[in-house]
């Protein structure tokens, strides 16, 4: 294909992906409106974590947990946007296919196989991050809002606390690919287990840091993200450690294949025969000499 093509495919990709984001966004602003059969509604999910605090510590109008609204339109915008992300989240197999469709043709077969479990695992974990983000938030509101004591209640606009929800768990989910990213570069030859390891306590030291910056300035959520990263970082340790343990023990195999023409050890005829040759010809020289 010539490079016009190339472009003109990238196009078409790209038009397909946003199509389905786009569609996964009408299901998800439909959703955080209405209950899902069992499931509460997406509204009711997003809330959950501000309306766990207690009731002394935010607003209640009518008795209700609620966010506040100060501009117009403003809910409508939110729940756009909340409705963009779960479609892209939800539908992100399928948008993830039309970009895997454009490159796929430029890769070996090896790399197509280790480029769809990357792809899976890396969409596994984005999850896991993201559940352990909406499961921390409500302990990092708590401990926040807590300062003022009864002096204080917290009254959150729409706008402030999705856009918080929502980062929590983009930088969660983002958090949870480092293992994949080490195997990733251990395989290419990048990095090895050696020099991994050796980095580990400058690496733990780092995940903090990170944690510190990617979280709200609250203690518990940067120890739970910390501590999840060290977790993540020792099982990426332990499968780089098993790869280059694989890869070593076959340039092992490699380095002391015998040569094909050469008699086998095992066979004592071969041995005896080799002998006897070795005798004969030290015989016949001590003859000539």
């Amino acid at each position: 294909m010539s490079l016009v093509d190339h472009l003109y495919e990238l196009r078409h990709r790209l038009g397909v992906a946003l199509l389905w984001v786009l569609i996964g966004g009408v299901f998800g602003f439909w959703w955080f409106s209405n209950q899902l059969f069992v499931l509460p509604s997406l509204g009711d999910l997003i809330t959950g974590p501000y309306c766990s605090l207690p009731e002394s510590a935010r607003m209640t109008p009518n008795g209700e947990c609620q966010l506040m609204q100060t501009r117009p339109f403003e809910v409508f915008m939110l729940q756009l946007k909340v409705g963009l992300a779960l479609g892209a989240v939800l539908l992100s197999p399928v948008w993830l296919y039309q970009f895997w469709a454009f490159i796929a043709p430029g890769l070996h077969s090896k790399e197509r196989k280790f480029a769809r479990i990357f792809v899976g695992i890396g969409s596994l974990l984005f999850v896991a991050g993201a559940l352990l983000a909406y499961f921390v938030v409500p302990k990092g509101l708590t401990f926040m809002v807590g300062f003022g004591g009864d002096e204080f209640f917290t009254a959150l606009t729409g706008g402030e606390y999705i856009n918080f929800v929502l980062l929590m768990l983009l930088f969660f989910g983002i958090s949870f690919e480092l293992p994949l990213v080490m195997v990733m570069l251990n395989r290419a030859g990048v990095v090895s287990y050696a020099q991994l390891r050796g980095w580990w306590r400058g690496s733990v030291f780092a995940l903090f840091i990170f944690a510190a910056v990617a979280t709200p300035q609250d203690p518990i959520s940067m120890l739970v993200l910390g501590a999840a990263l060290c977790v993540l970082y020792s099982v990426a340790l332990l499968i780089c450690h098993s790869h280059d343990r694989s890869k070593e023990r076959k340039q092992r195999e490699q380095d002391s294949a015998e040569d094909p023409d050469a008699p086998s050890d095992v066979d004592p005829r071969a041995s005896e025969l080799s002998t006897t040759g070795t005798s004969s010809a030290t015989h016949g020289d001590d003859e000539a000499t």
